[in-house]
């Protein structure tokens, strides 16, 4: 029983997937004009990338207050305009120096 159950949920899997992408494609055919759906669609991206991204920041250390830590760091020099790699190194320097102190 458990080994069709497998098997169904790997086919209803991959149909979802499958028709979230030709759906679209298929239904439509003009260009978006409405601007709320284009703005909707243009931060879909973005917020699918924050929603796997943050929980993982946090919890790929062994404590959350460093993982934490280095986040606030992390967006603080962002927003700076800092370069990815002086980010990503101040950020890695930030749980270093946490977890030695926790």
């Amino acid at each position: 029983m458990m080994k069709h159950s497998i098997w169904l949920y790997i086919l209803v899997s991959a149909l979802v997937s499958y028709l979230i992408r030709v759906l679209p494609l298929t239904l439509i055919r003009k260009p978006i004009r409405n601007v709320y759906i284009r703005s909707f669609l243009f931060y879909v991206p973005y917020a699918t990338l924050a929603v796997m991204t943050f929980p993982a920041i946090v919890n790929a250390t062994s404590t959350p207050v460093s993982g934490i830590l280095a986040l606030c760091a992390g967006t603080l020099l962002a927003w700076k305009g800092k370069s990815l790699p002086f980010v990503a190194s101040v950020c890695c320097i930030a749980v270093l120096i946490s977890e030695m102190f926790l």
